[in-house]
Parts: C-alpha cells; sequence; structure tokens
C-alpha cells in the first residue's frame, strides 16, 4: 500500500474530517506512563483521568481512530486544558500535548461551530477585533474613558458590579489605568541605539500588551536601546493570533501569522523581540501552524528562527548590568508558555539577580499554571480560581514585587494580591531592569509611574 493511500485511509476512518487534524504520529508517542499526571492542574483538582494529558491524547486518539465521535464528552476535557505544557515538560517521551490540544480544538470548531450570543462574541473578539489594531487602540480609548470620566468609581460606588460574576468583579479591580497612549501610538518608527550601535531588532507590540501595558513595551524598547539596539516598531504588524489558536480559531490565527511573518521579514531586522510569553511561544509555534503551507513553511522557519523572549535576548547577546539599586525583594513566577513552552528559566532570574539591592527569593512551584492561561480565567472561571488560590499560597512572604514574563499572568497574579487584601506589586521582569537602569539617572520614581497608576485604578 502506497503512502498516499495509508493517508486516504486513515483520514477515511478518522472522525477528524477537516484539514489540519492532529497528527496520528505525534499521538503515538504516548505510551501512557502517568508522569505527566502530577504536573497537570486539571488533573490534580479533579482527579479525573479524562482532564489529565494521558486521558486528553487518548481521548484524541479515539476520535482519530473513529471509535469516537466529536460530542460533548470529547469537547469538554479538550477545552478545559489550560494548555499549560506543564506536561510536556515532564513527559520522557516528548509527547507535544499542546499542538495535538490546539489541533483537536481547530476540529471541534469545524464540527460544532459556536451558535447564538456564543457565537456572535467569538466572532466579535476573534475575527473582528483582536486581528485589527486601529479597533483595538478604540477599545481601549472608551475603557480609558470609563477610568477617568468617574464612571468607574460611580460604578464601584452604586454596586453595579455586585450584578456581575465575582470573577468579572475581580478582573474590573485589578484592570490596570490605561495609559493615554498605546505603544504603537507612543513609540516612533525607530527607537535609536544610545551610544555604539551593535545590532537592528524589532519588536513585537502586540494586543493586550500595547492597550494595557504599554508602559512594558516602552521599557522595553528603553531597555534594548540602552544596551546598543536600534528598535524597529513595524506599524503593519498584527496580533500575534495565540488567542486564535487556543480557541480553534485556527484560519485566522493562520491569516494573521502571515501578515506578521511578511511585515518583519520585509523590516529586515536581526532579531525579534517578544515580552510576552504566551505571544512568543505563539510566533516560535508558526512552522507547525503553517506546515500545510507551502508557500509559508519555509518563510515561517526563517522569521521563527529570529523570535526572542526579550530575557533570552538580553542574556543571548550580553547586556550592560545595571549600576542603579532597587533595594528590594522579589519572588518570580514562572509563566507557563515561557517555562514549559519556550523552556526560558534561568535568563530571567539572571536579569533579576543583576539588579543592585535585589533580594530573589525563589517561589515554590514557581513554574506550576496560575489559571490566567490566556482567557481560561473568563471561561472556566470555576477552574482558574482554586488554581490561583493555590499559586499564591506559594508567594514567599515580604516580597516587594512578584516579577513575571506574561500579561496575563500579570492580571491573574494582580487578582490574587487583590484577594489577599496585599500590598505586593506585579511587575514584568524587564520593567525592573528598566526601573534599575533609570535609578542610575535619578529616574527612577518616575519609571515606576505607571505601577503607581495602576495601584490608583484598583483602589
Amino acid at each position: 500500500m502506497s503512502e498516499h493511500t495509508q493517508l486516504a485511509a486513515m483520514l477515511e476512518q478518522s472522525n477528524f474530517k477537516w484539514p489540519d487534524p492532529p497528527n496520528p504520529d505525534k499521538l503515538s508517542v504516548c505510551v501512557h506512563c502517568g508522569l505527566c499526571l502530577q504536573a497537570c492542574p486539571t488533573y490534580l483538582e479533579t482527579g479525573i483521568e479524562a482532564q489529565s494529558p494521558r486521558g486528553r491524547v487518548y481521548l484524541i486518539n479515539l476520535v482519530n481512530d473513529g471509535l469516537m465521535n466529536i460530542n460533548d464528552a470529547f469537547v469538554d476535557p479538550v477545552f478545559r486544558c489550560l494548555d499549560c505544557r506543564a506536561c510536556e515538560t515532564a513527559c520522557p517521551s516528548g509527547v507535544q500535548v499542546g499542538t495535538l490540544i490546539e489541533e483537536a480544538r481547530g476540529q471541534i470548531r469545524q464540527a460544532q461551530p459556536l451558535t447564538g450570543v456564543k457565537g456572535m462574541f467569538s466572532d466579535l473578539m476573534l475575527k473582528k477585533i483582536f486581528p485589527h489594531p486601529d479597533r483595538l487602540q478604540k477599545i481601549g480609548k472608551l475603557m480609558r474613558f470609563y477610568q477617568k470620566s468617574g464612571l468607574q468609581k460611580a460604578t464601584r460606588g452604586l454596586g453595579i458590579m455586585k450584578l456581575f460574576p465575582k470573577h468579572m468583579q475581580e478582573m474590573e479591580a485589578v484592570l490596570p489605568l490605561i495609559p493615554e497612549k498605546t505603544s504603537r501610538e507612543a513609540l516612533p518608527p525607530v527607537v535609536h541605539a544610545i551610544g555604539e550601535k551593535r545590532g537592528t531588532v524589532g519588536l513585537v507590540v502586540g494586543c493586550v500588551m500595547d492597550v494595557m501595558f504599554a508602559d512594558i513595551n516602552m521599557a522595553t524598547a528603553r531597555v534594548l536601546a540602552r544596551n546598543g539596539y536600534d528598535v524597529v516598531i513595524p506599524q503593519a504588524q498584527t496580533c500575534c493570533g495565540a488567542l486564535q489558536v487556543h480557541a480553534g480559531e485556527r484560519d485566522t490565527a493562520k491569516q494573521m501569522a502571515r501578515t506578521n511573518i511578511d511585515t518583519f521579514l520585509a523590516a529586515g531586522v536581526e532579531y525579534v523581540i517578544m515580552n510576552a510569553a504566551g505571544c512568543g511561544a505563539a510566533v516560535k509555534e508558526y512552522p507547525e501552524l503553517l506546515h500545510s503551507d507551502p508557500n509559508y513553511r519555509d518563510k515561517a522557519e526563517h522569521f521563527t528562527n529570529k523570535v526572542r523572549d526579550i530575557s533570552e535576548f538580553l542574556v543571548e547577546v550580553g547586556y550592560e548590568p545595571p549600576k542603579g539599586k532597587l533595594n528590594v525583594k522579589i519572588t518570580y513566577h514562572d509563566a507557563c508558555h515561557l517555562a514549559h513552552a519556550q523552556k526560558i528559566r534561568t535568563q530571567p532570574r539572571e536579569i533579576l539577580r543583576s539588579i543592585p539591592g535585589v533580594e530573589l527569593i525563589e517561589m515554590a512551584d514557581s513554574d506550576r499554571c496560575c489559571g490566567s492561561a490566556g482567557i481560561y480565567n473568563l471561561t472556566h472561571p470555576e477552574m482558574a480560581s482554586p488554581i490561583l488560590e493555590a499559586k499564591m499560597a506559594n508567594v514567599p512572604d515580604g516580597v516587594t514585587y512578584i516579577a513575571m514574563g506574561n500579561p496575563g499572568c500579570m492580571m491573574q497574579m494582580a487578582t490574587g494580591v487583590h484577594r489577599k487584601g496585599s500590598d505586593m506589586e506585579v511587575m514584568h521582569t524587564v520593567s525592573l531592569l528598566d526601573m534599575a537602569y533609570r535609578a542610575e539617572q535619578g529616574l527612577a520614581n518616575e519609571s515606576q509611574a505607571s505601577v503607581t497608576q495602576r495601584e490608583e485604578a484598583r483602589a
């Protein structure tokens, strides 16, 4: 039997009927040893085999072999997965559970498209808003108006937020103060290197990071310029597509990936810098996403070879240790898509330890998921909440900052801090490095201003 005939036979028996199904070769790698079980947050919470990595791979295999239909018993475990990739770290066989889950979600959304209000909302967010930076900017301006006009204060004072579910109340309480300008608006097309130029990099400003955490993008650009790099911010770039991939909206994600590949390759930069762990993991996996696209398969490989997380890049090329002192105790949370997906663990810690006056206190189970997982804390709050509680129980006492490298984690951990009524602050690793650089010039208080504004917004 020829290879083509074998493939046709496999597709005929499989209940994955649409393009881009889970790869059977990846499924066969799993030997069901169970070493992934204790790494999986949903299995630890439920104790149910179907809610474990091993169980999910088994279910995907059943559907692939035509022994199970795409039904609720399949859909729930696949979408209840946090896609945190902790199982991949634990797996001795190298099973790519994250990719299998994402491909299975793509099949589910073909077999069972969302309808009604859920379908309209999903279509609005994933297809009509996030792929369009100008629309996100307008939403950001509306959010800022809500915060600054007195509407937020009135809403809280009148108890209107109590009409919403608890997790929505908590997220509103920790919503950062939206800056007047997004980083796209505030940053020039090129931020020039300070001193001798070492090279040219492109900066992915993202979607949530651009609108809600513009100060982190600004800090990233300053740190790169301080270390001798011209920083190019291409205006044609779009959102990375991570949210779409996680939701099973693969066609839209592919369109966004192609746009980013073309944009950054045309910019002629030597490296492409990310400062959001989830986005970085998604971008580094563009070759997987576009593996069936003959026009972009090789281009995706060429592009992703340039991609670096900001902490990964600084340690790789060498950076100037800061001289400004912060004199604070810090703990570090390993964002799942930085530690498990990108295998970046030591670099952020090296950066934090290089800051004079910083005492880094390790967090127990620092690479255990916080429950954010993109928008998982919105779609599955009943699971995300206890996962967050377990995470916060491991935060050491007496720290000033919880450092991390992902905006979703920052929002989720800020919710945990809010629950505890603590005065700890959640900070991005690169922001702390930027603060130390600026402290050399007596500007540390200025660089902390955006953090203070966030706290004001929560008050």
